[in-house]
C-alpha cells in the first residue's frame, strides 16, 4: 500500500501540470484579457477606469489619450486600442505579466503555485490566497453539510428500497426521488424562498447570508442556531438533486449484488436477511458510489453552489470563480483552478483507500497505476 501511494502522489504532479498547461493555453487563444478589458473601460467610461488603472501602479492620467501613431504594433494589437498612449498600453501589460513570453509567464506560474504564492487579483485591491480564504467559509458550509445530509438520507434509502424492490414503499418513493431529480435546484430554491423565506406564506428563514447582523454578540450556542437557521434552505436546495442520484444508484447497485450467487449460498448457510446484507452486499454495492464520491465532492463544493450562493446571496468559491472568469481575473482563474484539481486528486486518492477499508480484499499493490 505505501508503494501505491507514494506512486499516486507523484502522479499528481504532472497531473497537475497538464491541468493548467491545458488551461493556460486555453486562456492564451481566448477572445479578450485583462489588457482588452481596461481598454473597453477607458473607451466606456473615460477618466474613470483610467483613475482605477493609475491607483495600481500607472500614472497616467490624460497620458492615456494621446494619440498613437498610424499603423503602431502596440495599439493595433488589442482591439479598440486605436488613439490610446502606447506607452500606457505597454504599461499595462507590464502590470499585468503580458510583457513576458508566453512559455515564461507559464513556468513563473508553476514556480509560485508550487509555494501557494497565486499572486494578487488584477482587479481587487487584495491577495489571491486571501480572496479564496475569505470565501471559503461559504462553499465548506455548503458543501459539507449538503454531502453529509445527501448521504446520510439516500443510502439508508436506496438499501431500503433495494430490499423492499416493487412494494408500495419503492413505488412512492421512486416518484418522490424522480420529482426531486427532474427539479433544478436553482428552482426549488425560489421555491422555498416564496414559502418559508418571506415569499407569500411564511417567513421562517433568513433569505441571504451565512449569519445574523447580530451574530458577534450571541452566545455559543446562540451561534450555533444561526449559523444551521441560515443554512436550511440553501442546504435543501442543493442536497434535493445529489440526493435523487445518490439513492438511485445505491439502489440499482444493492440490487445487483442482492441477485448474485454469493448472495443465494449465504442464505443457504442459514445467515440472517441482515447479515447477508450488511457483512457480504453491504461492501460490494458501496464501491460503485464510493466511485462517483470524489466528483460529487468537488462539484458540491466549487461548482454546483454557484446559483444557490446568487440566489441565497451567499459569497462563495463558486460565485468568485464565475465572476473571475468574466473579468477576466486570471491570478483568481488560476489559483481557485489549481486548488479544485489538487483537492479533486487528493480526495480521489482518498476515494482509493476508502476502498480497501470498505473490502478489505482490494489489494492496490498488484495494480497497474
Amino acid at each position: 500500500m505505501l508503494a501505491y501511494l507514494v506512486r499516486r502522489l507523484a502522479l499528481m504532479i504532472p497531473t497537475l501540470i497538464g491541468i493548467m498547461f491545458v488551461s493556460f493555453v486555453v486562456v492564451q487563444f481566448a477572445p479578450g484579457g485583462p489588457v482588452e478589458r481596461v481598454i473597453a473601460q477607458l473607451s466606456g467610461e473615460g477618466s474613470d477606469a483610467t483613475a482605477r488603472i493609475s491607483g495600481q501602479g500607472g500614472d497616467f492620467g490624460g497620458g492615456a489619450r494621446q494619440s498613437a501613431t498610424a499603423g503602431d504594433p502596440i495599439s493595433s494589437k488589442y482591439r479598440g486600442a486605436q488613439g490610446l498612449n502606447p506607452d500606457f498600453i505597454k504599461e499595462l501589460e507590464r502590470q499585468f505579466g503580458f510583457d513576458k513570453p508566453a512559455y515564461e509567464r507559464f513556468g513563473l506560474m508553476l514556480w509560485n503555485y508550487i509555494r501557494f504564492d497565486f499572486g494578487r487579483s488584477y482587479f481587487r485591491d487584495i491577495t489571491v490566497i486571501d480572496l479564496i480564504r475569505e470565501k471559503m467559509p461559504v462553499s465548506i458550509s455548503l458543501g459539507l453539510w449538503m454531502m453529509l445530509l445527501s448521504y446520510s438520507i439516500s443510502i439508508p434509502l436506496g438499501i431500503a428500497k433495494a430490499v423492499r424492490d416493487g412494494s408500495r414503499f419503492d413505488v412512492w418513493t421512486s416518484g418522490v426521488i424522480i420529482i426531486g431529480y427532474a427539479v433544478p435546484s436553482f428552482l426549488f430554491a425560489i421555491l422555498l424562498i416564496v414559502l418559508f423565506a418571506g415569499g407569500s406564506f411564511f417567513s421562517i428563514f433568513p433569505l441571504r447570508g451565512l449569519t445574523s447582523d447580530n451574530w458577534a454578540q450571541l452566545s455559543l450556542g446562540g451561534k450555533i442556531v444561526d449559523y444551521f437557521w441560515h443554512l436550511v434552505l440553501p442546504i435543501a436546495s442543493m442536497a434535493l438533486g445529489a440526493f435523487a442520484t445518490t439513492a438511485l444508484l445505491t439502489k440499482n447497485s444493492f440490487l445487483d449484488e442482492i441477485r448474485k450467487q454469493y448472495v443465494v449460498t449465504a442464505r443457504m448457510k442459514g445467515l440472517s436477511e441482515r447479515a447477508v446484507l450488511y457483512r457480504h452486499v453491504f461492501r460490494n454495492a458501496m464501491l460503485i458510489v464510493i466511485a462517483g464520491f470524489p466528483g460529487a465532492f468537488v462539484a458540491a463544493f466549487f461548482s454546483s453552489s454557484l446559483l444557490i450562493e446568487t440566489i441565497f446571496s451567499l459569497d462563495g468559491l463558486g460565485l468568485l470563480g464565475f465572476e473571475s472568469v468574466l473579468n477576466r481575473d486570471y491570478p483568481v482563474v488560476f489559483a481557485t483552478l489549481y486548488i479544485f484539481s489538487l483537492i479533486g486528486l487528493v480526495v480521489s486518492l482518498i476515494s482509493d483507500l476508502t476502498y480497501t477499508w470498505v473490502d478489505p480484499r482490494i489489494d492496490f499493490e498488484t495494480r497497474e497505476v
